[in-house]
């Protein structure tokens, strides 16, 4: 399945990977659809809210450390150079009042496929750390 089906399959925010993907397990499940590893399956289910996600990142390090780790795993290394299928760390904005958070992403063309409460959606976005997902 190519990468522009795989989006437009169903998806679902769910915090922790049960029944849905948040926003990093959003990509991890884009990673085991092509690897046919899953880099988190240790930490599906083992958190529910944003605040138990936090803390879980926190204690790897911060996001783009975590990723670095769990990416290792499924044989996939950071890049300069991201294209379509590769995964990132983007920073976007997430409310009407101007906040931006670092959330995961799908490298898609010119633009960046997350995953948030709405649904999937393709923005363009300032990414901060990429991973060359093999395709």
């Amino acid at each position: 399945m190519k990468l522009r089906d795989w989006l437009e399959g169903p998806h679902r925010f769910r915090w922790g990977g049960q029944g849905g993907d948040d926003c990093l397990m959003f990509c991890a499940s884009w990673v085991a659809h092509v690897t046919g590893v899953d880099p988190v399956e240790e930490f599906r289910g083992t958190y529910s809210t944003e605040q138990e996600a936090k803390a879980l990142i926190m204690s790897h390090g911060g996001i783009i450390a975590l990723v670095d780790s769990v990416a290792a795993r499924a044989g996939i290394r950071r890049t300069s150079d991201p294209r379509n299928g590769d995964i990132g760390i983007i920073r976007a904005p997430t409310s009407l009042d101007g906040d931006f958070k670092d959330i995961g992403a799908i490298k898609f063309g010119p633009l960046w496929a997350c995953l948030g409460p709405a649904g999937v959606v393709g923005k363009p976005a300032e990414w901060i750390a990429a991973w060359e997902v093999p395709q």
